[in-house]
């Protein structure tokens, strides 16, 4: 029986395991494993979210250079190489079937590709019962040229993101996504240069690995659709970009990867990651979804005190915290919300954003406050 290691997340660098059947999940480890053969190993109904980065089956004829003779270093390992659309298609629904398994009945799946697979497989997650949510295009700042000039330039990739059926409860971070975005509903089009710089991760002046995807992608895909604590797998690991990206963002990760050379510099990259706090992975919640906290709470728990002036952003205007948690300004009582709507002459106003307290380092809408009450008060 292979030997399964358990590591916890901010203790000691990611292991590279064997694959085992077992009832508790591997979690933040690599499963060094044919992909299938380690999900097969995995309890059903285990996972929130996986992200793959599957071979592209790229069909590539020859060497590819450009118009000054040098090298492209392009994918030609034999991972990415398959005899026939057929076998590949047998490959794909089989690690996705195995998805399926695994994943959580709110889970959700995203897939990367390129033209030469993401047709072929958007069908078949759509005939394994699988529901699309959106394609994503990631639009590429500075992509390869067509060296040969037979064709448009290549100058993006598509993901498709699915959750387990047309009526299955998913995560979906809304608020988030639209803050991350400046206060805009994000777009199915994202852009982001290739990877490179010293993200890219090189030996003897070569790259590691030849598609390592930018940590910007899968921050916003995590950011999109997990919760911290949430675990996600990632079964075509490689150099371990979804493991880093886990880490950072306090999400628990599984990577399933058989090339020794990846594993190795993914449990070295993974293990310099470093954790982001618990209050800079606060994310603004939608508002069916956020406990509501009353004003008076912060109040009557010494976040703020009885005759505290509170102001606008501006200091133009300003009122009193009384005990039961109202404000008084210039003879108008009531509701965070109330008070703020009247002085403006408004119809309405959201008090936690529109009142401020003075803290140490400047003006600090209350709604900090209550954030940190949550923190503080939710389990």
């Amino acid at each position: 029986m292979g030997v399964q290691v358990k590591v916890k997340q901010h203790e000691r660098a990611p292991v590279a395991a064997s694959v085992t059947a077992s009832a508790e999940l591997p979690l933040d480890q690599i499963l060094m494993s044919d992909c299938i053969a380690a999900m097969r190993s995995l309890p059903a109904k285990s996972i929130d979210m996986i992200f793959a980065d599957p071979p592209y089956n790229l069909q590539l004829g020859g060497d590819l250079n450009r118009p000054d003779g040098s090298h492209v270093d392009a994918v030609t390992d034999d991972w990415d190489k398959f005899d026939s659309l057929a076998i590949y298609d047998k490959f794909t629904r089989e690690w996705l079937a195995e998805a399926k398994r695994i994943l959580k009945d709110t889970g959700t799946i995203w897939v990367i590709g390129s033209y030469h697979n993401i047709f072929k497989v958007g069908s078949a997650i759509q005939d394994l019962g699988f529901w699309i949510l959106n394609d994503i295009v990631w639009r590429k700042a500075n992509p390869m040229p067509n060296f040969k000039g037979t064709r448009f330039t290549n100058a993006h990739e598509t993901m498709i993101w699915a959750s387990m059926g047309e009526k299955a409860r998913y995560t979906f971070n809304y608020r988030t996504m639209k803050t991350l975005n400046d206060e805009l509903q994000m777009r199915s089009d994202w852009e982001f240069p290739i990877c490179g710089g010293p993200e890219r991760l090189k030996k003897d002046g070569h790259k590691v690995h030849p598609t390592q995807k930018p940590e910007a992608l899968l921050y916003r895909v995590l950011l999109a659709s997990t919760q911290p604590g949430d675990v996600v797998l990632d079964p075509f690991f490689g150099t371990g970009t979804t493991g880093a990206v886990a880490k950072r963002l306090g999400r628990h990760w599984i990577g399933i990867e058989r090339e020794p050379g990846y594993c190795a510099a993914a449990i070295e990259r993974i293990d310099a990651e470093m954790p982001l706090d618990e209050s800079a992975l606060r994310t603004m919640q939608a508002p069916k979804g956020a406990p509501r906290v009353a004003f008076g709470a912060l109040v009557e728990n010494g976040y703020l005190e009885p005759g505290t002036i509170l102001s606008d952003s501006r200091r133009r205007m300003r009122a009193m915290v009384r005990a039961d948690g109202s404000l008084e300004s210039e003879g108008v009582t009531g509701s965070i919300h109330k008070v703020g709507a009247t002085l403006q002459n408004a119809p309405s106003c959201n008090g936690w954003t529109f009142w401020h307290y003075e803290a140490e380092d400047g003006l600090k809408p209350i709604d900090a406050l209550r954030q940190t009450y949550l923190l503080a008060t939710q389990p």
